[in-house]
């Protein structure tokens, strides 16, 4: 069984074969297996951390593509559902020339929105070590009880229970019901993920570009909850910055030339609960943060590399030759 487990969206991202161009202008787009939860799931196999995966795909090609992809790179499907009544989640993401990303989404609905509170397998979730989540399956039912029903077993099983209020606006009615949703999620975490602009958006804290670290901190205990243990900001190619009840610190980030950012945060989050489900002891030593997070950026920073979110997450022996490489 798996010791960490990933619940939300797994979708097609279809990503423009070149760089620079709108969603109008771009000639042809590749296919790419996708859906933030999903490629934690993913860059946790890949690092060597059993994982598995809660969701719901189409009856349809696409369905299967991901369901194989998944199994394929070694994650745990024995609890994947399949929709009758909706298809799988389709994204077309067009690559600015820095490698960000713009998004058009079709799930009107997608098989992803329909996956209900009924379907979560208690038992399964019981026996993991780690639950991860993120906020697009909290934007509309059935999916955003199933959401907080998964979410409420993790918690009550004790187990280590890490967040990701993964920012798209474009998915929600306005960007006070984003606000809303987002922070649905947040009291159950003790760890959360989040990028400045998004730590920014929830705390009402405006944040510069290039953020102090007491910026950050200050954002951070705005809306900090009793459970919550460690937060970290991802900086971009800054790095990182770590934050707990006591202290802060920033990881150093690593210097690559961009292709796609498409999964980097989740690729981030991937080495950073390789790190904690690694170091049990550690995740809450402010002198242990800083490497765990390092290690984190590394992961981050490689996803950037190639296209796609799951075919670019490296694996532990590429993340260690990389950072051995470095100054």
């Amino acid at each position: 069984m798996p010791d960490a487990i990933c619940f939300g969206e797994l979708l097609i991202d279809f990503v423009p074969t070149v760089t620079g161009v709108s969603l109008i202008e771009a000639p042809a787009f590749q296919k790419a297996p996708g859906g933030a939860p999903a490629n934690v799931a993913v860059g946790l196999s890949k690092l060597g951390v059993s994982s598995g995966f809660l969701g719901k795909v189409g009856e349809d090609a696409f369905g299967h593509f991901l369901a194989q992809t998944l199994e394929k790179e070694g994650v745990d499907i024995s609890e994947l559902r399949y929709s009758q009544q909706a298809r799988t989640m389709l994204a077309f993401v067009s690559l600015r020339a820095d490698g960000e990303r713009d998004f058009m989404f079709y799930r009107h609905p997608s098989a992803d929105m329909l996956y209900a509170p009924e379907e979560v397998p208690e038992s399964y979730i019981r026996q993991a070590k780690a639950f991860h989540f993120g906020s697009i399956s909290l934007i509309s039912e059935p999916s955003r009880s199933a959401t907080l029903r998964a979410v409420e077993i993790a918690v009550q099983a004790g187990l280590l229970v890490s967040y990701d209020p993964n920012l798209r606006l474009n998915l929600w009615e306005s960007a006070e019901a984003a606000r809303q949703g987002l922070l649905l999620g947040w009291p159950y975490a003790s760890l959360i993920k989040v990028s400045a602009e998004e730590l920014a958006f929830l705390s009402g804290h405006a944040l510069g570009e290039q953020p102090a670290l007491s910026e950050l901190r200050a954002a951070a205990h705005a809306i900090w909850h009793a459970g919550l243990e460690l937060l970290v900001v991802t900086l971009g190619a800054q790095g990182s910055a770590w934050i707990t009840r006591q202290g802060a610190g920033l990881a150093p980030g690593f210097s690559v030339k961009p292709v796609d950012t498409t999964g980097a945060g989740d690729g981030f989050v991937a080495g950073l609960l390789h790190g904690v489900l690694s170091q049990p002891s550690a995740w809450h030593d402010p002198q242990a943060l800083p490497g765990i997070c390092r290690f984190a950026n590394a992961v981050g920073a490689l996803t950037t590399t190639q296209r796609g979110a799951i075919p670019a997450l490296p694996d532990r022996r590429q993340v260690q030759h990389f950072m051995e490489q470095q100054p």
